[in-house]
């Protein structure tokens, strides 16, 4: 069964429609657990099929997201299971039935494992097929990347650039010990200037008054 086309599931379930007139009850396969919305993965996954007539054997089977159909076990009342490769046990799935409905439990549930789990029954040469139930890994979004870094880089630019020297900051720094030395050797001539000025008018004065003497 593993590789047919969805087609073969839409004609199947052309026939299951023209099957289950008269019937009063609806086959269907579900979770277990009512609660649970997606497997987790690596998680014992449990699910439950009500068939139409329950002296009836049942099939369990998987239609993949690439639209192919795997056969994982066929299941009787008796009890007997017998299981893809016409194999009694399997490491992967275990079936049995309970009474009141059949029951298929993934052991060990991979990304492999995911579709839509199907259960099947031949009834008066007519084989019907339940609803389906979806049993995939939760959908994970990926959180848009924030601004945080680019506005850090941004202020580090901002702050780097206000920071920058200007063009003549350089030069400016240069200069201003040499203006402060030019400065203060004017401020000191000036001075030299000053006193040398003061000491010429007392001497002159000095003199005059000897002469008047």
């Amino acid at each position: 069964m593993a590789g047919s086309p969805a087609l073969l599931l839409l004609l199947s379930l052309g026939l299951c429609c023209t099957g289950a007139q008269g019937q009063r009850n609806k086959m269907e396969a579900r979770f277990l657990n009512r609660n649970l919305k997606h497997p987790q993965e690596g998680q014992q996954l449990e699910l439950e099929c009500w068939p139409y007539n329950r002296d009836i054997g049942i099939s369990w089977i998987r239609l993949d997201k690439d639209g192919k159909l795997h056969f994982i076990v066929s299941s009787t009342p008796i009890p007997r299971n017998t299981f893809n490769g016409n194999k009694r046990t399997s490491p992967k799935f275990e079936a049995r039935w309970t009474g009141n409905f059949y029951w298929l439990v993934v052991k060990n549930f991979k990304a492999q494992d995911q579709g839509t789990y199907f259960c099947t029954s031949n009834i008066n040469q007519v084989l019907h097929f339940s609803s389906g139930q979806p049993a995939f890994f939760p959908v994970t979004t990926t959180a848009a990347p924030t601004t945080h870094t680019a506005t850090t880089q941004s202020s580090q630019v901002t702050t780097k650039d206000n920071a920058q020297p200007g063009p003549y900051a350089e030069t400016s720094n240069k200069e201003t010990p040499r203006f402060y030395c030019k400065k203060v050797m004017w401020i000191n001539l000036a001075v030299t200037g000053l006193l040398l000025l003061t000491a010429i008018t007392i001497t002159i004065t000095h003199c005059q008054n000897l002469d008047v003497k």
